[in-house]
């Protein structure tokens, strides 16, 4: 799959070939070869929200805090498709983890005065809604956990029992999670949202960008697999975290759970993962 205007006047020379690439969920993605020894690499789909890839590109320019991770740089945005820098198949450096947490940490150092950001923007294919709000647990209890009710998805898939005790548990949300500054988030941290860069430090791509509380980011990190020891240490050094971080993981989690059941039909392990966490905290 080629097409000319992927590339028409950024003199990169003619698109000769498209690799696919693994990974991300509402875009296929290419590393596109030219005819001058360049690659970029092109995310394409025609039904997408028509402001998404300009909402990622904002993302993209907001992540790039000095000191933090490297990310790549855009060089074509349109309704149907973004092209950026190539960050290539670098292997990480030695010291790649130790890199990564001290980057999260600058990055986590970025503060706004209140929660949320400047533009509404997405998580997957679904808006991600980030009025300014002064009360943190407010905004994750309402914006980040009881908006994903509305999903016909999740209102298909969740019992009604486990939409009451949703509810309960984002009420009790002050008790649940100390106070934490709106810091920058990448806000969609998977492992599949990082690697590494050219030099073999840390990047980061596909971001869902906002001021929110830095145990999240922490914590879509975690939701499947683990990280060395090493990452955190070097968080923790420029960055300390509330004792009890890890036991409140699961109550952050829900975030991702219930955006994953809203984005499917049929989701039955992971409604299974998140009335396990609602029996837990509620």
């Amino acid at each position: 799959m080629l097409t000319t205007a992927w590339l028409e006047g950024l003199s990169l020379g003619d698109a000769i070939a498209a690799d696919p690439l693994e990974g991300g969920y509402a875009s296929k993605t290419f590393r596109v070869r030219t005819t001058l020894g360049e690659s970029v690499v092109v995310k394409t789909q025609d039904d997408l929200p028509a402001d998404l890839y300009a909402l990622e590109a904002d993302g993209l320019d907001a992540l790039r805090a000095p000191g933090g991770f490297a990310v790549p740089s855009v060089l074509r945005v349109t309704s149907s498709y973004i092209v950026l820098t190539d960050l290539g198949t670098s292997e990480p450096s030695p010291t790649y983890w130790e890199d990564a947490g001290r980057a999260l940490a600058v990055q986590h150092q970025q503060t706004a005065d209140k929660f949320g950001y400047h533009l509404d923007n997405y998580l997957g294919t679904l808006p991600q809604r980030n009025p300014w709000t002064s009360d943190g647990h407010a905004f994750f209890a309402e914006h980040r956990l009881l908006r994903y009710l509305e999903e016909p998805n999740c209102h298909n898939q969740l019992p009604s029992e486990d939409r009451r005790r949703l509810e309960r548990v984002a009420g009790r949300l002050p008790e649940l999670i100390p106070p934490q500054p709106p810091s920058l988030l990448h806000g969609d941290l998977w492992h599949g949202n990082l690697l590494p860069a050219p030099d073999g430090g840390p990047a980061m791509i596909d971001p869902a960008v906002h001021y929110g509380w830095p145990e999240a980011d922490l914590a879509t990190l975690l939701i499947y697999g683990h990280l060395s020891d090493t990452f955190f240490d070097a968080y923790e050094e420029a960055h300390p975290l509330a004792p009890g971080w890890r036991d409140r993981l699961p109550l952050l989690h829900l975030r991702e759970l219930l955006c994953i059941t809203a984005h499917w039909p049929d989701r039955a392990e992971t409604v299974s993962e998140i009335s396990a966490i609602l029996k837990q905290f509620d």
